[in-house]
């Protein structure tokens, strides 16, 4: 959003303005303040006129600017009603040198998961991906995507759904059906040897979906706990992903508070073949530590099937 625009906005979060007053508020011409003020309107943002001024009575229930206003975390949003994938379209951004830009988009037409496999996106859901430029070792990354899957959690705990995470990057909701899936998240890097040039974090959250928009081994904020304000959810959750971000020695213990994995007997499918085991922790920088019949395992990457609690054995 504009800089002089989102100050404009933030005046009117105050409190109402009439046309001179934040005029000389801004720094702005008179002139000025009308543009920006038509300029909010067009983008949604309902500004009425009263006989003092200028008041702010809603903010649009979604998009770009609205995600922007009030969001205390340092980002552009760049907003698609509909995109073929949000990871593609910050991986071009990524490339042409972005950073701290998030695609945001209503639905996605071609996403796809972890694996190349077919991701099912449609309006209602959360759909976004961060171009970061952190400053980190390639082999540091993975941190990042178990800060989103925190971030993702703690949020969807605030909305009264009891979330927890599948290592390495499935935030789920145990249900009497068995585990379903809430979100996704895809990491994307490219860099040299010893540092990170750019980092994509995709994240996908079922939040405002019906059952029959979904599949049925996954759910949704809605089906969970009832319809969310997407908004929030986005703000929420890139300021809880930012704060951890910013301190990396937080995110394991983080991360193994909200872990379902830990404690269960659990195949994984890796290149060299399946192991199956306890999982027993999760180290630095995203480690999965299994507990085998031939001695422990450290698992760096793979994909998991939690078999059953450890306890039932």
């Amino acid at each position: 959003m504009n800089d002089t625009r989102a100050r404009v906005l933030a005046a009117l979060a105050d409190g109402s303005r009439s046309g001179p007053a934040l005029a000389d508020e801004l720094g702005i011409s008179r002139a000025a303040v009308w543009k920006h003020v038509e300029a909010l309107r067009e983008a949604g943002f309902e500004i009425e006129s009263d006989g003092e001024g200028y008041v702010l009575a809603s903010v649009p229930e979604y998009g770009g600017p609205a995600v922007e206003f009030g969001l205390d975390a340092p980002y552009n949003i760049e907003y698609h009603e509909s995109i073929d994938s949000t990871n593609s379209r910050a991986r071009e951004l990524a490339k042409e040198g972005a950073e701290n830009v998030v695609v945001l988009a209503d639905e996605q037409t071609g996403s796809r998961g972890r694996l190349n496999r077919d991701w099912q996106a449609p309006a209602g859901g959360v759909w976004m991906s961060l171009v970061l430029r952190p400053e980190l070792p390639t082999s540091h990354a993975p941190l990042l995507t178990l800060a989103a899957a925190v971030a993702v959690t703690k949020v969807a705990r605030e909305a009264g759904v009891e979330a927890v995470i599948k290592w390495p990057n499935d935030v789920l909701v145990s249900t009497a059906e068995g585990e379903k899936k809430l979100c996704g998240i895809l990491t994307e890097m490219a860099g040299e040897a010893d540092r990170v040039s750019w980092v994509v974090v995709g994240i996908g959250i079922n939040a405002n979906l019906d059952a029959d928009q979904i599949p049925e081994t996954a759910t949704s904020l809605q089906i969970e706990g009832g319809e969310v304000n997407r908004r929030i959810v986005v703000q929420r959750v890139l300021e809880e992903f930012t704060e951890l971000a910013a301190d990396t020695e937080a995110i394991l213990p983080a991360w193994r508070e909200y872990a379902l994995t830990l404690g269960q007997y659990v195949r994984v499918e890796t290149p060299n073949g399946d192991v199956l085991g306890e999982a027993v922790d999760v180290e630095f920088p995203g480690t999965l530590v299994l507990k085998t019949d031939d001695g422990t395992v450290r698992i760096s990457a793979g994909e998991c099937e939690h078999l059953r609690p450890v306890q039932s054995r």
